[in-house]
């Protein structure tokens, strides 16, 4: 008997995790690639877009605001601006709060928010398959 579950998650969707921070990069990567997830991942923006542009594809993008060089806003503008990861969900997974923040994400067409301190990362992986979910409908 075939296990239904894992026969839809072995199609694997793919994530890009975009963290400056190995360690919470390596964490998040661990738990998405165990929820089912083909997992890449960058440490910088310009890496992130360069991979976008080579032609990677990916149901969502997951990446944080605070970054040297380019932060995670100007990442989400430069990616909405060149027209990268088009059928992609964008998620802000940040210790930013802010309302200011969350305003500017949304403005520049973040499909989703997450806050990490309130969030433990089973949740995280939760709500970025909710975001999936309703990006695509």
């Amino acid at each position: 008997m075939v296990n239904m579950k894992n026969t839809e998650k072995n199609s694997k969707e793919k994530v890009l995790l975009l963290d400056d921070d190995e360690f919470l990069l390596n964490m998040y990567k661990v738990k998405f690639t165990n929820a089912g997830y083909d997992v890449k991942t960058s440490n910088s923006g310009r890496n992130a877009i360069t991979q976008l542009e080579d032609g990677l594809t990916v149901s969502a993008v997951i990446f944080d605001i605070v970054m040297p060089t380019m932060n995670g806003l100007e990442f989400l503008d430069e990616v909405k601006k060149k027209k990268l990861a088009k059928e992609a969900s964008f998620i802000a997974l940040t210790n930013q709060g802010q309302s200011s923040d969350v305003e500017e994400a949304k403005k520049l067409g973040a499909d989703g928010y997450i806050v990490k301190a309130s969030t433990i990362p089973s949740e995280v992986v939760e709500e970025v398959e909710k975001i999936i979910k309703r990006h695509k409908k």
